[in-house]
């Protein structure tokens, strides 16, 4: 029999963000940086604005608006997520 063992880390013990990363997950988690762009090929491009400069930088296809709009949707709830725990671990129980 087999048995795997594997080592995790604690918060202390990760890496923390940087705070360029920090900027550009909040960046990131406004909806007002991103657009959708129509392709020639009929596929809708979900797309955000770079920090750096007025460009736009593609992320994903999809083939209805809808699509498009819950993939930005998605996208925004991770990175607010990522946000949230930047701030400490969450505690989520204590005991007496």
């Amino acid at each position: 029999m087999t048995f795997l063992y594997t080592r995790t880390n604690t918060w202390s013990s990760a890496p923390q963000p940087t705070e360029e990363t920090i900027k550009y997950w909040k960046h990131i988690s406004q909806k007002k940086n991103w657009r959708i762009v129509q392709l020639p090929n009929g596929f809708l491009q979900t797309e955000y604005k770079s920090i750096e400069s007025e460009d736009w930088i593609d992320v994903t296809r999809r083939e209805t608006i809808v699509g498009a709009e819950q993939a930005i949707d998605a996208s925004i709830e991770h990175y607010a997520k990522k946000l949230e725990f930047t701030k400490g671990p969450k505690v989520v129980k204590t005991f007496e």
